[in-house]
């Protein structure tokens, strides 16, 4: 059975410059996802989440490895139809551009007319009347219709946690450029370092 997504051994090493090819950055990961579902990323800022997303999506190209989604390449795809196995979010609607590192006319079609996956960078969950309860709809209604749902979370209120433990079925969790899996919210728990991160959080929620 084809995968929904496959990252692997993917890593992304950032230099200090063109000609110091000192690192500065590095971002290791490896991890598969088979079915449909919504999955929560989380982790201190400058962990790499975004790099990652960006990675999923083939708006950055990787130092080595490599991302399937449903069994494609994305970084083998066009750049200009990527977008249809891999869509990024940032900040609620606005969808990111691609860039592009290769003539299109020696890449491979998509041939998917719908985005696989969509990716959500730090959806804005707001007080406003009825947003949260669309998000969460469109978030649901994605899944129903097949695809697989990343929300790249910075939970700092109470409700986020909340929100997360309700629509969430498993997690990632980044810190300094390592990728962790977690089948559910619980096992999340069970890693340190994630308790260290959303300490305060947590003592709210026993309290």
């Amino acid at each position: 059975m084809t995968k929904m997504l496959e990252v692997r051994n993917l890593e992304k090493v950032y230099t200090r410059s063109r000609f110091d090819r000192t690192p500065t950055f590095r971002l290791a990961a490896d991890f598969a996802i088979e079915s449909p579902g919504v999955i929560g990323m989380m982790g201190p800022n400058g962990s790499g989440k975004t790099t990652l997303f960006e990675l999923v999506t083939g708006s950055n190209a990787p130092t080595s490895g490599e991302v399937l989604v449903a069994g494609r390449n994305i970084h083998k795809v066009r750049t200009d139809q990527r977008d249809r196995l891999a869509i990024h979010y940032h900040q609620s609607y606005q969808v990111r551009h691609f860039r592009s590192f290769k003539p299109n006319v020696f890449m491979e079609p998509a041939r998917s007319n719908y985005p696989l996956l969509h990716l959500f960078d730090e959806p804005q969950f707001n007080t406003q009347d009825g947003y949260i309860g669309f998000m969460l709809d469109f978030f649901r209604k994605l899944r129903k219709d097949g695809r697989l749902v990343f929300l790249c979370v910075h939970p700092n209120e109470r409700f986020h946690l909340e929100i997360v433990q309700e629509i969430c079925e498993s997690f990632l969790f980044v810190e300094k450029g390592t990728v962790a899996a977690f089948s559910d919210y619980a096992s999340l728990l069970e890693h340190d370092p994630a308790r260290a991160y959303l300490g305060d959080l947590l003592m709210e929620r026993a309290a």
